[in-house]
């Protein structure tokens, strides 16, 4: 049975609220979350889905920190301006500026501002037990053609992304903890040591 440690003394009880007042109310009440997350991704051609699990952390607006812990390592970090990306494996680091970009990203659903102006927004069909709110990049360069946003108690539980290629990535949220105190160090990233960095 999913686990969800809710931090809602921040959060006025929202009973039976769309999913756009869900959000809307979440972005205007939260600075900061953490927690887990459990990820699959289902690809068009219908090859076995993709699994893995970790944590998350963000920081209003642009900030975020996503951890891939199982089955492979892999660290995504924004301070806001740039962001990093982390394989262990390989021991490589791509940067990049954060930019304009990140406004039409699924991440700007949950670390950014100013969703109007970069989302068509309407209301989806509701889950069990959570409402759903539908987004639509309004601009044509964004990396997905849509994606779903599920809250529970205005809290989100469920996240769907569906790119131009025809994938599916489906998160669920096991734990998602508001209004924490994190470390500035959380969004803060040094390349290790002898690690191939590629990009500004």
């Amino acid at each position: 049975m999913r686990t969800l440690f809710l931090a809602l003394l921040s959060l006025p009880f929202i009973a039976n609220a769309s999913g756009i007042d869900q959000l809307q109310r979440f972005l205007k009440s939260t600075n900061s979350a953490n927690g887990a997350f459990e990820q699959t991704v289902l690809s068009a051609s219908g090859k076995k889905p993709k699994k893995s699990s970790g944590a998350f952390a963000m920081q209003r607006p642009g900030k975020f920190r996503w951890t891939y812990e199982k089955p492979y390592r892999q660290l995504l970090v924004s301070d806001g301006v740039k962001m990093w990306s982390f394989d262990p494996e390989l021991n490589q680091v791509t940067v990049s500026k954060l930019g304009n970009a990140f406004g039409g990203s699924p991440a700007a659903l949950l670390a950014g501002r100013d969703l109007e102006q970069n989302f068509l927004l309407t209301e989806g069909p509701a889950g069990e037990g959570f409402e759903v709110v539908e987004a639509k990049p309004k601009s044509a360069d964004a990396s997905f053609e849509r994606m779903s946003l599920g809250f529970a108690d205005g809290v989100p539980v469920k996240m769907e992304v569906h790119d131009k290629f025809g994938q599916v990535t489906q998160i669920t949220f096991t734990r998602f903890e508001l209004n924490r105190s994190l470390a500035s160090s959380t969004f803060h990233f040094v390349p290790p040591a002898g690690a191939d960095v590629v990009g500004d």
